[in-house]
């Protein structure tokens, strides 16, 4: 009987402690910002202080537990740490005079072997005025990009370290172990792989709820190779995918070395784990960070990688990031802060061709990637799913019918799920074939993908007559065929209609995009733990794949900026910033001006910024704009932010904002956002460093709409020495009536003599952007 009770009074203490368990607020990630100078000195380091912080909220900080409250102490990156807190303590946390401010852990998404041709980089010579091209891979070797994405896949042969010196002693980087990752796996190439995943994994429910992500700096998803080898994969000779784009393949700065901090995972990258990233990669000693991620817009001081970004600028590491997969929508812009580099995307030169015939005998072009079997020259019923169910128009899992699609070709509306999935969606009812048609959002964009069946992307136009046909004849029926891989596709490049465009809505007077790279259909390294198409159900392997993203027009500039600062390493991320700006081309490859895949029409500096990158012309700019960090501290200040809000950001306390610029558009930047707003006239100055020869001479010339008049004194800059500066005025006047009839315009301002043109874009807005 006696143990009857016992059984029964542990059973009630048992049930009470799942209670307790279970009536405890629930925790998440906050990322709190501390004021790093008020830590008293008590504490040795600020990691004592942080955990310190932590148990006067009578919070456990046992460093050998899993619970451990504090995920992250930030040092360099962010003034503060990352913490797993229940509401009230973070609440409780933010009434401290030492905290300026918590605020819960953020997701990030993923941006989802010609380029280097296409942008100039196989010349022999002339690369670097100058200069051999041996001369600039020697200076290449001492510069390191530290990359934050899925990971690296390290055995691809895009990390062969091949005739690769020693790594540079300055390097402080280090190859993690794990389970799936052997350290040994670095080399003179590869020189760093961590991984952060402590946000990821206070979101995922605790350490152990997803065996199937071990923490790891191994790539399982494909995304940061890719990323990562654009950036500066090593030569490789008969890349290709699946027989597609086949040839040699190389990153931007094949002779840089590359580090990688793991910060995304299966549910995309927490703001707590890029942080960390950004916050070790600085601490390591890398010249470049490329982050092909972001998430909406926000102030800068509550955006996580602004802030990691200023700290970067500051220790003379330059930043790109991609702009954004949200276009051709306005005002879609990720990562606009002026000391970060924000990417858009276009086209190359390369294509690969498809075809789908109809019944009706008419042909109709479009690309692919599929390699499998072919379907033969036969026709085979054609169906499209239109009506009422618009997820069987847009081929959904689960919305076709089997009875309907099997053995047919069916037509797919692009949009809402992932493009290599319908096609699954097709496969899985039965389908032997897919159109995959574009609708208004995507325009004339076409983008190759690795299907699983045999499957055609067409643009609007033609999916319009495809969608027609198939709607009304009683018969439809299709064909499709595949050509490989064609080259010099006119006209090129062509601005995608998935990049974000502007204008910038956190800054208005600062114009955004800055550039746009390559980034439709790029072949770079992949990962072998997944085949090309991404999908899980997809068994093929493959060394390379062909991705398209501003995530891959992003690590193009990264490289670039990689071999501008091994040409000169004396150059701020500001001036490297200025020189792939004012260098970059605005017409194509048939000599007109850049057109936008959305409508066809000409592009514009909201889509195409200062317009695609020119790395020859990059490498000997001529002048440049330069900014330095009390100059981004006068443009905080001139954002009426206040002093608590700066020093977020800039990390420093008692900026008293003294030197503050009148507008924010005065800061010294390479293209000009002009918002009249009611005003009549706006005015700004700038100031050209002399980087070219001594001696040189400047006139400008001006272009812009006839609804404003603009003046530039002087309108001409003498520069007796290198490294002199000269300052101008420009002065723009919107003319009476244009508000009244237009609402936004383009133009630029051009410094030239004859070695050199050093253009700045000008946007112009009449009205509230």
């Amino acid at each position: 009987m006696g143990s009857v009770t016992g059984f029964c009074f542990l059973l009630v203490l048992l049930l009470l402690q799942c209670l307790s368990a279970s009536s405890s607020p629930p925790k998440k990630t906050y990322i709190v910002h501390m004021k790093h100078h008020d830590k008293p000195s008590i504490y040795p380091t600020h990691h004592d202080w942080y955990s310190a912080s932590l148990q006067s909220l009578s919070i456990s900080t046992d460093s050998e537990s899993e619970s451990d409250p504090l995920l992250y102490s930030y040092t360099t990156a962010y003034s503060g740490f990352a913490a797993s807190l229940d509401a009230q303590q973070a609440q409780t946390l933010l009434g401290s005079d030492s905290v300026l401010d918590v605020y819960e852990d953020t997701l990030y998404q993923l941006h989802t072997t010609r380029t280097p041709e296409f942008l100039g980089l196989e010349t022999q010579t002339g690369l670097w005025e100058g200069h051999r091209t041996q001369d600039l891979d020697q200076a290449s070797h001492d510069v390191i990009i530290g990359v934050l994405d899925t990971g690296v896949w390290a055995e691809s042969e895009s990390f062969n370290d091949a005739g690769m010196p020693e790594i540079p002693s300055r390097w402080r980087g280090e190859c993690e172990n794990a389970p799936d990752f052997n350290a040994t796996l670095c080399n003179r190439k590869l020189i760093g792989a961590r991984s952060f995943s402590r946000g990821f994994h206070m979101a995922s429910g605790g350490y152990g709820k997803r065996e199937n992500e071990p923490v790891s700096p191994r790539d399982r998803d494909g995304h940061g190779t890719h990323t990562a080898s654009t950036a500066a994969g090593s030569h490789v000779a008969n890349a290709s995918l699946l027989g597609y784009a086949s040839g040699t393949a190389r990153g931007m700065a094949p002779q840089a070395r590359v580090a990688a901090y793991k910060v995304c995972w299966t549910d995309g990258c927490f703001a707590s784990d890029i942080l960390a990233g950004m916050d070790r990669a600085i601490q390591d000693g890398v010249d470049v960070l490329s982050l092909s991620l972001g998430g909406g817009s926000a102030p800068y001081f509550r955006d996580t990688i602004a802030i990691g970004a200023f700290a970067a600028m500051e220790r003379g590491i330059f930043v790109s990031c991609s702009a954004g997969n949200s276009g051709p929508s306005r005002a879609s812009l990720a990562n606009v802060a002026p000391w970060i580099m924000t990417v858009g995307a276009g086209t190359l030169d390369r294509d690969f061709p498809a075809y789908t015939v109809l019944g009706n005998k008419k042909q109709f072009s479009g690309v692919s990637l599929y390699s499998g079997k072919g379907m033969g020259s036969e026709p085979v019923g054609l169906v499209y799913n239109k009506g009422s169910n618009q997820s069987g128009s847009i081929c959904m899992p689960g919305s076709l019918d089997p009875a309907v699609v099997r053995g047919k070709v069916v037509v797919c509306d692009r949009g809402l799920n992932a493009r290599v999935e319908k096609g699954k969606v097709v496969r899985d009812a039965g389908g032997i074939g897919m159109i995959l048609a574009n609708t208004a959002a995507s325009g004339e964009e076409l983008v190759a993908d690795s299907h699983l069946l045999p499957a055609v992307a067409v643009g609007r136009i033609v999916g319009d007559q495809i969608r027609e046909y198939a709607s009304t004849d009683p018969n439809p029926t299709a064909a499709l065929s595949f050509r490989g891989t064609v080259l010099n596709v006119r006209p090129s490049p062509v601005v995608a209609a998935f990049s974000s465009r502007g204008p910038n809505m956190v800054t208005k007077q600062i114009l955004k995009p800055d550039v746009i790279g390559p980034g439709v259909n790029i072949l770079a390294g992949w990962s072998e733990a997944i085949g090309p198409s991404g999908l899980s159900s997809d068994t093929r392997k493959t060394k390379f794949n062909i991705m398209s993203g501003t995530s891959m027009s992003c690590p193009h500039i990264s490289g670039l900026a990689a071999l501008l600062k091994a040409a000169h390493p004396d150059w701020s991320p500001s001036a490297i910033k200025s020189a792939l700006m004012t260098t970059a081309y605005v017409h194509d490859n048939t000599k007109s001006p850049l057109r936008d895949a959305a409508g066809g029409a000409y592009s514009t500096p909201w889509a195409h910024g200062a317009g695609h990158v020119n790395p020859q012309k990059a490498l000997s700019p001529g002048l440049v704009y330069d900014a330095s960090t009390r100059d981004y501290i006068a443009f905080l200040c001139s954002l009426d932010y206040s002093p608590d809000h700066i020093q977020l950001i800039a990390k420093r306390p008692g900026v008293n904002c003294t030197r503050r610029f009148s507008d924010p558009g005065q800061l010294n930047y390479p293209s000009f956002s002009i918002v009249f707003d009611g005003k009549r006239v706006v005015r700004y100055t700038r100031i050209l460093t002399n980087v070219g020869e001594p001696g040189s001479i400047y006139n400008v010339v001006v272009d812009g709409p006839s609804t404003v008049g603009i003046t530039v004194k002087p309108t001409k800059l003498v520069f007796g020495k290198v490294g002199e500066r000269r300052r101008y005025t420009v002065t723009f006047v919107s003319k009476k009536g244009a508000e009244d009839s237009v609402r936004s315009a383009f133009g630029s301002i051009t410094w030239s003599n004859a070695q050199h043109l050093v253009r700045s874009p000008v946007a112009f807005a009449w009205t509230e952007l």
